[in-house]
């Protein structure tokens, strides 16, 4: 090659160079602070941005992120409807919010019905609603033949700057009191990025709507954030009659027909106790176009709650319409809707995988503080487990808590060498798949016969209360633990109450599945049924004292952020203990 092309080569990477990181420098952005369970994922749903816009911004994110660390957010793709996101800063108030972004407290409240002054507080991330048209006098038009007079040329621009090096469009916006969107629309070159030296036109602020009477009193002290929030707040509602839709697919899943029949025994039992219900059931099959033709029927719009569906691609649209009317969404089977990272409607039962694992893994450490942790890694990877297995390890590391890995054929004396006398040593196997379960069975409970003394547990998941039956004197006597959000004992009072009951109604037994549908159905029913009727339109400020006893499914209820819906957290611990007892763990 000769010189003088290496030499151009060379000069074309440079500039390639600085101009990707001077893009990066001068990139818009607010910052997110990242809390327990979100994964990059979920938070480029939160803010409708791709998870390569997030690590674009923050090399390195794509490989390791955690609770507490604080990320940049791109902005400028955040909403077609002129919202945008706005990250508290130090000394901000609601009321200095309404004066920046020109937008009323009512508004903001009604944005972010996660908000309250009890969490308004630094670094928390809200969504800012598009600015409401302002509605101005009308102009009265000038009759015929007559001249009209200019008034004094207003200049455009109040203030000019010159961009300093590292400076944002947030930064400048920020240095001037104006909002983003005002400085892009009196400089639109700044959809193609800032440099270093160019002049930005500073407007004026966006006028305010102001009576003509009225003159606004310098002294006088702005309105606190307890008393804007509480202006803002609507009265609470009680449901004379409540009125509930199922939407589910019943002729193609006889899941669904389970669903429905314990959802039934629920309604019955609040009618016992003077509740009125109005219940409209529906079969919106698989397609979109039959869920469309539910919806336009007049009296879904009047619906206080909706639960399903089952499919995927009906959730947004059951979701955008749930939105629009301020109808409820209970979300009873897909763990992996995006909708509820955007919709304050929608209640998601199964966990999302991140926030399941975050919890698992802050319960195991709580019950194992001086844990030795022995995992058994099978011949071939299960890629199901892996992101489970790589968080625990992370979570263990960071509480300091040891570590070693043994082979799925490891003999006694080996897994014998791998324990520790001084720590309670937990057997994890790095497959959920029944095979591997049958291979270690064997030799773990021979380990823990020759070694008495030595504290030795099981630690697995979910889809082993399938196998209960098959290995249940091995899992009593290694003193297995498996977490889950579902589980009943067929022995505890409720489930028998409920088993006997359903046999009457329908003269057939319970299926014996994890989990079990009819359960999921009188569990999601009776909850949310009984909180309207107790809370009515107050319902979500009163999530934590529906201190109610479910069959099968645990409830714990939090916000995904301040402008989204709920995710449910709970996550139970089941032990079979060396004693013959089943016992089901609650942190709570």
């Amino acid at each position: 090659m000769k010189p003088i092309n290496r030499i151009f080569l060379f000069l074309l990477f440079i500039s390639v160079s600085h101009a990707i990181s001077y893009a990066q420098e001068n990139q818009s952005y607010f910052l997110h602070t990242i809390e327990k369970g979100q994964s990059l994922y979920s938070i480029s749903k939160m803010y409708n941005v791709t998870t390569s816009d997030i690590i674009r911004l923050n090399p390195g994110c794509d490989e390791k992120i955690y609770a507490g660390q604080t990320i940049k957010i791109p902005t400028g793709k955040e909403s077609q409807k002129g919202e945008t996101f706005h990250t508290i800063q130090a000394g901000e108030t609601l009321y200095k919010l309404t004066t920046l972004y020109h937008v009323s407290a009512k508004d903001i409240c009604e944005a972010n019905p996660g908000l309250s002054a009890e969490n308004f507080r630094i670094g928390q991330v809200i969504l800012i609603p598009q600015k409401k048209e302002q509605q101005t006098a009308t102009t009265p038009q000038t009759p015929a033949g007559e001249t009209t007079i200019q008034g004094p040329v207003v200049p455009r621009c109040k203030d000019m700057h010159k961009v300093k090096r590292k400076e944002t469009i947030f930064s400048v916006s920020r240095k001037y009191g104006i909002s983003e969107q005002e400085l892009v629309a009196a400089n639109p070159e700044l959809t193609k990025g800032m440099k270093k030296g160019q002049f930005l036109c500073i407007p004026y602020p966006s006028a305010k709507t102001v009576q003509p009477t009225q003159k606004e009193n310098p002294y006088a002290i702005p309105p606190s954030n307890s008393e804007l929030f509480s202006k803002s707040k609507e009265a609470p509602q009680k449901l004379s009659t409540i009125k509930a839709a199922l939407l589910l697919p019943f002729q193609e899943d006889k899941r669904m027909v389970e669903y429905y029949e314990g959802f039934l025994i629920a309604v019955d039992s609040l009618k016992r106790t003077g509740t009125s219900l109005d219940l409209y059931v529906y079969d919106c099959g698989r397609n979109v176009s039959t869920l469309n033709t539910i919806l336009a029927k007049n009296e879904m719009k009047k619906m206080n709650i909706i639960f399903g569906p089952m499919h995927q691609n009906q959730i947004k649209p059951l979701s955008d319409f749930a939105k629009k009317n301020d109808i409820r969404l209970v979300i009873p089977f897909s763990q992996k809707g995006e909708e509820v990272f955007n919709n304050p409607s929608v209640y998601q039962i199964n966990t999302p995988q991140s926030y399941l694992y975050s919890e698992v893994y802050e319960h195991f450490t709580r019950q194992f503080p001086h844990a030795h942790v022995i995992f058994i890694e099978p011949v071939n990877v299960d890629k199901e487990k892996a992101e489970f297995i790589n968080g625990l390890k992370q979570e263990l590391r960071s509480k300091g808590i040891s570590m070693k890995t043994v082979s799925e054929s490891a003999t006694k004396e080996t897994l014998k060498a791998s324990l520790r006398s001084d720590k309670e040593n937990i057997f994890i196997p790095t497959s959920g798949d029944d095979v591997l379960l049958i291979k270690v069975l064997p030799q773990l409970t021979l380990l823990v016969r020759e070694n008495p003394a030595e504290r030795i547990h099981l630690f697995g998941y979910p889809e082993w209360q399938t196998h209960t039956k098959d290995y249940l004197e091995n899992f009593f006597e290694l003193d297995v633990y498996f977490y889950s959000s579902f589980y009943t004992n067929t022995l505890f009072p409720a489930a028998v109450q409920f088993t006997n009951a359903y046999h009457k109604w329908y003269s057939k037994d319970l299926a014996s599945k994890y989990p079990n549908y009819a359960m999921l159905g009188f569990d999601t029913g009776f909850f949310f049924l009984k909180g309207l009727s107790l809370y009515g339109s107050e319902l979500e400020n009163n999530l934590s004292k529906m201190n109610l006893t479910p069959i099968q499914t645990g409830f714990k209820f939090q916000r995904v952020n301040n402008w989204g819906g709920f995710i449910n957290k709970k996550v139970f611990f089941i032990r079979f203990t060396k004693n013959f007892e089943l016992v089901k763990l609650d942190f709570e």
